[in-house]
């Protein structure tokens, strides 16, 4: 290797990287250029010389940086294979470079000391300690040369911390070794990082006000970040004694440095990494010197120059790391309280609960939510919630929240100093809007622990703020509503004061109640606030709906003065037909429909939580509602079911059958003629009638106003709403003696179980058969011939709403949308809600049926037949947006509640075919997702946007996972199930799912699921589907599918005699599940657990799985005999669990998906050294003494 040869590669290799980041080379130059300097690291035998020649200071940083990049690649690839000399040049060299070949710690560009300092962790990560003794000697004699190679020592040191400790990018015993040695030097290391440290900054602080030393102070206030940011990656880890050695030196340093500015983001991040430290709690003890005089005023001093020099994003990033000191201070302030380390409650506990104050009325919205969950810590705690310190600051955390709980700063307004804020925390109002409505929700917590310390002082405030809102003016603000003239939108300064105030007199109240003795309420003046709201009258519906809640929240107070109550239901029964403008032809805005509603669920509410404080003013209640249900027009048909709701639940009160029945009868009346006519009995039997009395076969002139069969279609409406209404609420009594002394007790079944008799059996069941007529034509408009029969207008009728459509994609719903809109824009719009309430309400009486009539429905005649011709009629062209729902109000529920004794004789006879169906439906789903995803792009079609695909398949998921849901609920007890879905967490996040699952060994299978599996087509859709399932790209689905169902299913029909094909397919199915998942952490673990599971108890019985492993890539064939023998022998000791399965893991390894960025990696190969640790047995030891100079513990570096 000559000189000119060096010299002749580096100038093509100057010439080929200048090409690669000249912006104006073509793509076939650059690609070129790529390739010629890819081939040179992977081919080239002379890369150290050249690499270092391009390395050198002469050369552009650019060059350089290549230079460097070579180097690396050298150590990362080529290290095992170089001679020892070679491996002692490159480091000399590389050492010789950190020494004096970089240009000054203010010139050198960051890339260039990024990847200096990655070349010597690589090495290190390689050779120390065993073959390079001295290195951190080195490190600290480089160090001494100056601020340059001070701050590239501690960069290594901080890479090397990440890659060992934080990232463990390298193998266990290398990483071991690694560790123990940083662990046993980490005296010197801090000593090193707290000296550089405080030299750099005593020194910096010196000249910093010198303009002539300006470099120079800069270069030491650069190393000082640098130490800053390398402790930062060591405080995580090492042991608490160093962070708090020397009377605490290192915390009163990062205390001292949070007023530098230059240095205090870097100061707090450390102090904020020490705080959070967990471990034993006598040795976070020490940790309360930061409740002290000077760490106290260090940090309350920073924070106050941080806010008051203005919004510059710099201070706020440090506020908020100040913030987050504070409240990690507060948790060891709550762990070493009230525990056995005799920690007293610091001295200045109340300067401390002043400053975090501070913190919850900072402008700043994601500053005040920063401080909820420790407020909550403080309020909860034993010792700290009787200190009269934090009792004086209740009233004024309840008075922050009155201001916090006001929803204003949003990004795109001016409207509050915290929209500023929000700018620089939040990229949209929407983003805002969800993490302020989960901020609520948590101070709404919070707000209820500080009233159980301090309950009368709240309801006090709400009392007051409920006057004041009562008597304010009402500020409609910039935006008007669209729903009327002068009312008030979701921004208005009006109300969002009163959604605050009613959400945090909601939150007090409730908690009065709670906390407080009965004899201590303050009943007169709660009473008196109840009759100030009855009295205050509004038009303006969004203010309205905040009344109405107030209403609630102060209605227990009725229950001390019963004599209240008619003027309460007055006042809902006048909200309950609430209109802006009364007889408006104009469609209701979403705003009032939600006043209308909210005052229907009201009373449904007030009829559930107090039926007894109610039922003396039954017949007020009825009458009321006989008089608005008199006018067809007058309310929707939902909310006259609510009504009606409301009175089943009183009438449950009536503890007597025959009363109730009677009265269930004459309320159910008028549905049951309009229901059993002739006409609609045609109607609803036949498709072609049904949609010409709804009107979906019209062309509609004005698609707004014009729509003549809207009648029609609520006298639907109305009978299904009401048969459900009844179906979900009428019961018999708790109490099994009220039950029988009011004629509602039958005996008992052969089980033990006891049988009840529902008051509405008799009217239900008399209008059964045509609602199944109605399913089975509502699930017959999905065939092609009566999807054509459609008018113009109503083609899309069937389809999904766009709600729906946005709900399942994930799209945010533009915010004043929500109110001001009305609910259905167009007839079409009106026409696919009616569909689909229709459709939802007729699986949810069938759904509620079994548990409300019992044995009276379970034995109708012929059930499973009726069910399977009218629900499961047509399903091949029942979208995937209508079945999902369909399985999961009906036949869930129709499965858990139905007693045993009709297992045979209902559910298997309806599982069987559905399960069968369900499997073949979704493969073929499957199949074309896989096909559409192998597809080029160009080659799509254009009539299907991405967005219809997107839906589509994210329907195909949710699909999927009902149906695998529905099958585990059939067949596991619930008992194995609740342990198990620790795992299965309702996220897509991987992160979120286990790691090491392990399903229990308790996963048994139900009296249903073994009743199923007796059924051999059941049992075989079952098991296929589940399997099969394995394989399709729904991780969640997977996961769940895998730890709760495979295999409970496959150890129930072990004993039976298994084809060996059929063993074989189970198996690969795993295996390609493995394939597929394999490189999400929780689906692997349990995929690997199920194969693992399978191997071992069939091997012995089936050799065909050999066989099957025996294909996996990449397998170590001795490797698997030697498994295989240690398992098919039973005299040999069975190893332990762990290590069998561990075994069998890397057996697998090669069809165990990787991700992406991984699939073409190339992997890096670092050796183990001669173990550090190893107990030596004595008889050896004089060899080993002997045998020193030897080949095994030659040290590669000296120094």
């Amino acid at each position: 290797m000559s000189a000119e040869q060096v010299s002749g590669l580096c100038e093509q290799l100057v010439k080929a990287v200048t090409v690669i980041m000249d912006p104006a080379s073509t793509q076939r130059y650059r690609l070129e250029a790529l390739k010629f300097c890819e081939e040179f690291k992977e081919k080239c035998p002379i890369c150290v010389p050249c690499g270092l020649k391009l390395a050198e200071k002469t050369q552009t940083a650019i060059v350089r940086h290549f230079g460097l990049q070579i180097l690396e690649h050298v150590v990362k690839y080529r290290w095992n294979n170089m001679p020892r000399l070679e491996k002692v040049y490159l480091k000399n060299n590389v050492m010789g470079l950190i020494s004096s070949g970089t240009q000054s710690i203010l010139e050198e560009e960051s890339h260039i000391k990024d990847v200096l300092s990655r070349i010597v962790v690589e090495m290190i990560k390689r050779e120390w300690p065993q073959h390079w003794p001295d290195m951190l000697k080195e490190l600290d004699t480089l160090s001494k040369q100056g601020e340059t190679q001070t701050e590239l020592v501690m960069f290594i040191l901080l890479r090397l911390a990440e890659d060992v400790v934080t990232f463990q990018t390298l193998p266990t015993q290398r990483r071991r070794d690694i560790q123990q040695t940083l662990t046993q030097n980490m005296e010197k290391i801090f000593s090193f990082l707290l000296t550089a440290l405080q030299q750099n900054v005593n020194k910096y602080r010196l000249m910093k006000t010198d303009l002539a030393q300006e470099p120079k102070a800069q270069a030491n206030c650069r190393v000082g970040i640098a130490a800053l940011n390398t402790l930062a990656g060591y405080i995580d880890w090492v042991a608490l004694r160093h962070i708090t050695a020397d009377n605490c030196k290192l915390l009163e340093m990062l205390c001292l440095l949070l007023n530098e500015p230059e240095l205090q983001v870097g100061a707090a991040e450390c102090l904020l990494i020490a705080v959070s430290r967990k471990g034993k709690l006598e040795d976070r003890k020490p940790l309360m010197v930061l409740f002290g005089d000077v760490a106290m005023h260090c940090i309350l001093s920073a924070a106050q120059t941080a806010d008051g020099e203005g919004l510059v994003e710099k201070h706020y990033v440090f506020l908020k790391r100040l913030c987050q000191v504070l409240c990690a201070l507060g948790s060891q302030l709550c762990a070493l309280l009230g525990s056995d380390c005799n920690v007293e409650t610091p001295a200045n506990f109340g300067k401390y609960l002043e400053s975090f104050l501070a913190f919850t009325t900072h402008p700043s919205q994601f500053l005040r939510s920063s401080t909820q969950i420790p407020w909550g810590a403080l309020f909860r705690h034993e010792v700290l919630s009787r200190d009269p310190l934090l009792l004086a600051v209740v009233p004024k955390y309840l008075r922050a929240c009155m201001t916090n709980l006001v929803k204003v700063g949003f990004p795109s307004k001016a409207d509050s100093p915290s929209c500023e804020y929000s700018r620089f925390d939040f990229d949209s109002d929407e983003d805002f809007n969800a993490f302020f409505n989960s901020f609520r929700a948590q101070q709404g917590e919070v707000i209820r622990m500080a009233c159980r310390l301090d309950p009368l002082t709240g309801f006090q405030m709400a009392g007051e703020w409920l006057k004041y809102q009562l008597t304010a003016p009402v500020d409609t603000g910039p935006t008007n509503s669209k729903t009327g003239e002068g009312l008030c939108s979701i921004f208005s300064p009006s109300f969002v004061q009163w959604d605050a105030m009613t959400f945090f007199s909601e939150s007090v109240i409730s908690q009065m109640f709670r906390t407080m003795d009965k004899d201590e309420i303050p009943v007169n003046d709660g009473i008196d606030l109840l009759q100030i709201v009855l009295n205050f009258e509004t038009k303006d519906p969004l203010i309205l709906s905040c009344v109405l809640t107030n209403v609630s929240a102060l209605f227990p107070f009725v229950t001390y003065r019963p004599e209240y109550l008619p003027q309460v239901l007055s006042k809902l029964f006048a909200s309950v037909t609430f209109e802006v403008v009364e007889e408006s032809k104009a469609p209701r805005t979403r705003a009032v429909k939600n006043v209308r509603r909210h005052a229907c669920s009201s009373i449904i509410k007030m009829c559930r939580d107090y039926p007894q404080l109610v039922l003396p003013n039954f017949e007020m209640l009825y009458n009321h509602v006989k008089q608005l249900l008199s006018n067809e027009l007058l309310l929707t048909q939902m909310e006259k079911c609510a009504l009606m709701e409301a009175l089943v639940l009183i009438s449950n009160q009536f503890k007597d059958y025959e009363r109730q029945k009677a009265f269930l009868e004459e309320l159910m009346a008028p549905v049951a003629g309009l229901w059993l006519s002739p006409e609609m009995q045609r109607v609803l039997s036949d498709p072609e009638a049904f949609i010409s009395y709804v009107g979906a076969d019209n062309k509609t002139a004005d698609p707004v106003l014009e729509d003549p069969s809207g009648l029609n279609r609520s006298r639907i409406s109305f009978c299904v709403y009401t048969i459900l209404g009844v179906v979900k609420r009428a019961r018999w009594p708790a109490a099994t003696e009220e039950a029988k002394a009011g004629g509602f007790f039958l005996g008992y079944l052969p089980s033990g179980t006891p049988m009840y008799r529902n008051p509405c059996t008799e009217q239900v069941l008399k209008l059964f058969d045509n609602l199944l007529a109605l399913i089975r034509t509502h699930n017959n408009l999905y065939t092609p011939e009566m999807v054509a029969r459609l008018g113009d207008t109503f083609a899309k009728a069937l389809d999904m709403l766009e709600v729906e459509k946005n709900a399942i994609l994930g799209l945010p719903q533009p915010l004043l949308d929500l109110y001001d809109s009305p609910v259905y824009k167009t007839v079409l719009e009106r026409m696919q809600g009616f569909f689909c309430t229709l459709y939802d309400n007729c699986f949810h009486i069938l759904g509620n049926a079994g548990p409300s009539m019992q044995q009276d429905f379970y034995t109708v005649e012929g059930l499973a037949t009726q069910l399977l011709s009218s629900a499961f009629n047509n399903l091949n062209n029942i979208p995937d947006y209508r079945l999902r729902p369909m399985l999961r109000v009906f036949v869930k529920p129709l499965v858990l509640s139905c007693p045993a004794e009709y297992y045979e004789t209902l559910v298997c006879p309806v599982l069987g075919p559905l399960f069968t169906y369900l499997h073949m439906r979704l493969s073929q789903k499957w199949q074309v997702i896989n096909q559409r995803n192998m597809l080029c792009e160009d080659d799509a079609a254009d009539d299907n946007p991405e967005s219809q695909e997107m839906l589509e398949e994210q329907l195909v998921r949710m699909l999927t996972r009902e149906v695998m849901d529905l099958a585990t609920v059939c067949c596991v007890s619930k008992k194995g199930v609740e342990q198990n879905t620790t795992a299965a967490v309702d996220g897509d996040d991987d992160e979120a799912m286990a790691t090491e699952v392990t399903p229990p060994a308790n996963a048994e299978l139900t009296e249903l699921g073994k009743c199923l599996m007796k059924q051999e087509d059941v049992c075989t859709a079952v098991l296929i589907t589940a399997y099969t399932s394995l394989s399709w790209k729904d991780t969640l689905s997977c996961q769940r599918t895998t730890t709760q169902l495979c295999w409970p299913l496959l150890k129930q029909v072990l004993p039976g005699n298994l084809l060996p094909d059929a063993v074989s397919w189970f198996f690969t199915s795993v295996l390609k599940g493995l394939q597929v998942h394999g490189q999400h952490d929780g689906c692997m673990a349990a995929l690997v657990h199920l194969a693992f599971q399978i191997y071992e108890a069939l091997r012995p019985r089936y050799g065909e799985l050999k066989a099957v492993m025996e294909q996996i890539p990449d397998i170590q064939l001795d490797s698997l005999e030697q498994f295989d023998s240690k398992l098919l022998n039973p005299t040999l000791q069975k190893v332990a669990d762990k290590r069998r399965k561990d075994h069998f893991k890397r057996l697998i390894s090669g069809c165990i998906g990787k991700p992406i960025g991984e699939q073409f990696r190339k992997e890096v190969h670092i050796r183990n050294l001669p173990s550090l640790f190893k107990k030596v047995k004595p008889s050896l030891e004089t060899d080993v003494l002997e045998n020193e100079d030897g080949e095994g513990f030659n040290v590669l570096f000296e120094p």
